[in-house]
């Protein structure tokens, strides 16, 4: 399994988890063939360093929880992607273009929510 899709699996399974998760509880849940426990450490060593995921010790072992919610990530990649773009403008016209009618109205929504500044 390729990195960024081990990586993908892990946050999913750590999303829809209620409690934390050791690195043994995610080899079965991220893949098939299931990858090895030092693998995934490696994983969540990386998740780690990125901000997405934190440790906490239960008994003697190493259980790890987001730090984000799956909602906050897919909004900042959304985010670093636009910053990618050299015409911000366009991409955000393309991307209206390509969204689906379920979520144009949601998109609305959220755009009539927001304040402008110096809106109270």
């Amino acid at each position: 399994m390729e990195r960024r899709h081990l990586e993908r699996a892990v946050m999913a399974a750590l999303w829809d988890s209620r409690d934390a998760l050791t690195a043994q509880d995610l080899v079965g849940r991220v893949g098939d063939p299931a990858p090895a426990v030092t693998t995934v450490l490696t994983v969540l060593a990386r998740l780690r360093r990125k901000g997405l995921v934190g440790r906490t010790r239960i008994g003697r072992r190493d259980a790890y929880a987001p730090t984000l919610a799956r909602e906050q990530v897919a909004a900042a990649a959304m985010l670093s992607a636009l910053d990618d773009t050299r015409d911000r403008a366009l991409a955000l016209s393309r991307f209206v273009d390509e969204v689906p009618p379920d979520d144009v109205e949601a998109l609305r929504r959220a755009l009539s929510r927001r304040r402008t500044p110096g809106q109270r």
